[in-house]
């Protein structure tokens, strides 16, 4: 029986093989041996070894029946290997999904920035615009006043607000779905929700880059215990829903790159069997001598440059993929501006993978195709949907006559973009004012961090702190002590600082040590589109949990590095390395989680974990 693995290898008749064609990124990886080449016919048996068995069973392969059904169990197992993928994804998300939810209604408290955010998101779903809201009502602060259910205090006056609306529409959704405002589980259910599919994302972009299920459930088992994770899954605040586009916007963007890689090797391939057909027409020269041979050899080279010159490189510049990755990156850009930036990365990292694919293949003038026949076409399609997605995520703020700053045009004829329709100005002054509020912003706030600092979590946010006047939960077991209740969006420090190094190490790695790894990009371009960005605002108001965006690279850097210790370090060795690794990382994430999520303790036991000054 032909073996279709081996079929596709096509021997020649002189007993030589076609070239390789490098593999397409694999959805899976095969547990068994690698492939190897096909072999002449009158070797047949050693073929059979292609299929990943050992040379014993490929024996056995042919002349036991015992063996052929050994054989078919091995070929189920691997066409199941994307099931079990799924399997292990659903598992380790319905642990994260877990640690999310337990308790998400407390704190019964408006926590952090929830005062603007969940209130908007209520304003919104209640009357299309967000509303502004009384400092307080007879002298109880209206935060106290929303948490205890007392939600339709709202005044007349729409809010300047300062993001797009998505993320607070998304909070909205939430509202509408799980009890209203009156709920706090509901202020929160969205981002918990949105939190639980980042597991699920991560999972199966690691599964596609290494094709490795272990690393894909170790990259999900470390997003479903950050701290910064847990914490932003259970906060009514936006930036949660950027990572999730973003990843989103990602993995679709791995499933084109995998596409188009398959498209450009087809034609490489087609061309290759032209090159074969062109070289036995050179069988017929006399090779017994060297000068024979010496011609046979340029007639050959010759032949080869004129098929490549005469080939074009296939169009690769669409996909759905592609374009419902701009759709996903338009809705992040809807949630907060940072998005633009990840659409910028992630665009040029998408074309440029493209070219660089062309050129393994031999095609000439790889460069110029990058340019032409991939980023020009799609800039064509991307830029146009991206800016749609944009403007139409701003559609109530359109049909609404209440909404902020809705005529402004109106009330200023000569200023603005005159020649504009009113609207249009309007909202471009609009933007122009968000613009100015986010570029100026340098008000000074206790719990402001650099963005340099956001890798090593030197200054993490406390969302929530309050004495508790009882001793419930932990504080029973200290009734004499001070009980208190804290939500701090510290992130694994162990995960977070292991991640920082594995994240300077990757490119020494992949660059040095695997000479050009095209992985390497796929660790690099979260920071570039995440966190370089943010370089450019160091004396700009800005807090360690924005940082969110960048942990599923982070988590990523871990497993480049983990990849390449299963290549250079022994099975034991290198079990013990990654299994030590992971206890401590748990171990850290099971002492800190009751200060992520506000479980009563005793403020002895919240001073034991910080760690530093600058953590209080």
């Amino acid at each position: 029986m032909s073996n279709p693995k081996i079929s596709r290898l096509n021997a020649k008749p002189d007993g030589k093989r076609q070239a390789k064609r490098p593999k397409i990124l694999p959805k899976v990886r095969h547990s068994a041996q690698p492939m190897k080449h096909a072999k002449p016919a009158e070797n047949r048996t050693k073929s059979i070894q292609t299929s990943g068995l050992s040379a014993t069973a490929g024996l056995f392969a042919i002349f036991s029946p015992l063996a052929q059904k050994y054989r078919k169990i091995k070929v189920w197992s691997y066409s199941n290997r994307k099931k079990a993928g799924w399997v292990a994804t659903l598992l380790v998300t319905f642990f994260g999904a877990f640690l999310r939810f337990f308790r998400l209604g407390q704190p019964q408290a408006v926590v952090f920035d929830e005062t603007y955010y969940v209130k908007d998101a209520w304003t919104m779903l209640m009357t299309g615009e967000p509303k502004n809201w009384p400092e307080s009502i007879a002298g109880t602060p209206i935060n106290d006043l929303f948490a205890s259910g007392q939600v339709y205090d709202w005044l007349d006056s729409a809010e300047y607000v300062v993001h797009p609306p998505v993320g607070k529409w998304i909070i909205a959704l939430g509202l509408k779905l799980f009890g209203g405002a009156e709920n706090v589980f509901a202020w929160r259910a969205a981002a918990a929700i949105a939190g639980t599919v980042g597991i699920i994302l991560i999972c199966r972009i690691v599964l596609r880059i290494f094709n490795s299920i272990s690393l894909a459930v170790l990259a999900g088992f470390f997003m479903s215990i950050d701290g910064v994770g847990i914490t932003m899954s259970r906060t009514g605040l936006l930036d949660i829903f950027i990572m999730v586009f973003v990843l989103g916007a990602f993995d679709l963007l791995l499933i084109h790159y995998e596409k188009a890689k398959k498209t450009i090797w087809d034609y490489a391939e087609q061309d290759t069997a032209e090159q074969d057909t062109a070289e036995q027409d050179t069988a017929g020269f006399d090779n017994s001598n060297q000068h024979n041979a010496e011609s046979c050899k340029a007639a050959k080279s010759k032949t080869v440059k004129t098929v490549k010159k005469a080939k074009k490189a296939p169009y690769v510049f669409f996909s759905w993929q592609r374009l419902n990755a701009t759709v996903l990156l338009g809705l992040a850009t809807a949630v907060k501006w940072s998005g633009i930036y990840f659409f910028a990365a992630f665009a040029l990292l998408s074309v440029f993978l493209d070219a660089y694919e062309r050129h393994k293949a031999g095609y000439k003038n790889w460069l110029l195709c990058a340019i032409g026949r991939d980023g020009l076409l799609s800039a064509l399609y991307m830029i146009p949907v991206y800016l749609c997605v944009y403007l139409t995520s701003w559609t109530s703020w359109f049909i609404h006559s209440d909404s902020y700053m809705r005529y402004w045009a109106e009330k200023h004829p000569d200023q603005g973009i005159t020649w504009l329709n009113d609207s249009m100005r309007s909202f471009i002054e609009y933007h122009r004012q968000m613009w100015s509020f986010h570029t100026t912003l340098n008000t000074p706030h206790d719990y402001m961090a650099n963005p340099l600092t956001w890798p090593i979590q030197l200054r993490p946010t406390s969302f929530y702190w309050r004495n508790l006047t009882d001793h419930p939960g932990l504080c029973s077991l200290s009734p004499d002590t001070k009980c208190i209740a804290a939500v701090t969006s510290l992130g694994n420090p162990v995960l977070w600082w292991l991640g920082t190094l594995c994240a300077i190490l990757a490119p020494a790695i992949g660059i040095f040590v695997r000479r050009g790894d095209c992985k390497l990009w796929f660790v690099a371009i979260g920071f570039i589109g995440g966190w370089l960005p943010w370089v450019q605002y160091l004396n700009r108001t800005t807090f360690t949990f924005y940082s969110i965006v960048i942990l599923p690279w982070i988590i990523i850097s871990i497993c480049y590095v983990a990849d390449w210790i299963k290549e250079v370090f022994s099975p034991v060795v290198r079990t013990y390395i990654i299994r030590l690794s992971t206890a401590i990382i748990f171990a850290a994430s099971i002492f800190f989680y009751p200060i992520w999520t506000a479980m009563p303790v005793p403020y002895d036991f919240w001073y034991m974990h910080m760690w530093f000054s600058s953590w209080i």
